[in-house]
């Protein structure tokens, strides 16, 4: 009787019947794992860039592509996928609808914001690239070329009054040649720089004015020509916007003087005024 006893205790082994119950957990959820794949769930991770990647869970389609169910952004992000609605839900309120390829907006598709700005147009690698129209919540409307999210190359921007720049951007900002026509009648024709008037260009006023030539960082510096409405003309040196330096003022009944001038002021003359 005793020999039974402990044959039965040896039977009956702790680290064996754990060893058994892992092994049959492990099929559980093994079975369950392999249920969920062949039903078109996925668990996927894809670097967007070095500092950010983006996961997945849930169904995909047939091609692969989240279907239903949720990305997480390693910036703290999430969404929510839901193509039965067209449409990915950000857990910042932003809304897009489009196509994704490898858990990355691709395509044409659309973007709503949620302080209300609305982008519509190409996407690549998540990204707004290339061609598209991007309108503010103001009014304002930009219509042209973009890279990584960024206005870049040509492109018109339509501002709140009325005012339109129709040429090239970097990085966000007017850079390289353009038109800027301005509400008030005001219009430039000529080179920006890092969103400024740089480089020459023409400027013509509402009342007839114009000023042809160089302009440094928004400020009419260098050499130019500035004819008012009425006839006169300077043709010279400019300083802060004023005619300064050496240049020629000339009324429209001919009379003329050529000399320096400091902060619009004719000073001291270089030959004689006729």
């Amino acid at each position: 009787m005793n020999r039974n006893a402990k044959r039965s205790r040896r039977k009956t082994n702790p680290v064996v019947a754990i060893l058994i119950i892992l092994l049959i957990a492990l099929l559980i959820v093994g079975a369950a794992i392999f249920a969920l794949y062949r039903s078109g769930y996925r668990y996927v991770k894809v670097r967007v860039s070095p500092d950010l990647y983006v996961k997945f869970l849930g169904k995909v389609d047939e091609s692969g592509e989240p279907y239903r169910g949720r990305l997480i952004y390693s910036n703290g992000i999430s969404a929510d996928v839901n193509l039965d609605r067209e449409e990915i839900s950000y857990s910042n309120g932003d809304i897009y609808s489009g196509p994704l390829d490898n858990l990355l907006k691709e395509g044409r598709g659309v973007m709503r914001f949620a302080n209300g700005d609305v982008y519509e147009g190409d996407f690549q690698g998540d990204m707004m690239t290339g061609e598209g129209t991007y309108t503010y919540v103001g009014g304002e409307v930009y219509e042209g070329s973009f890279r990584e999210g960024l206005k870049e190359g040509y492109g018109v921007y339509t501002f709140g009054d009325g005012s339109v720049y129709a040429g090239f951007f970097t990085n966000n900002l007017k850079d390289g040649e353009g038109e800027y026509r301005y509400a008030s009648g005001d219009s430039y024709i000529g080179s920006y720089q890092n969103g400024v008037k740089h480089g020459s260009g023409i400027y013509t006023w509402a009342n007839g004015d114009m000023y042809e030539g160089d302009f440094v960082n928004d400020v009419r510096v260098g050499k130019g020509v500035y004819t008012w409405a009425n006839g006169e003309r300077y043709e010279g040196d400019f300083q802060n916007n004023l005619p300064s330096g050496f240049g020629t003022y000339t009324w429209p009944s001919g009379r003329t003087y050529t000399g320096y001038f400091e902060n619009g002021v004719f000073v001291r003359a270089e030959t004689g005024g006729k």
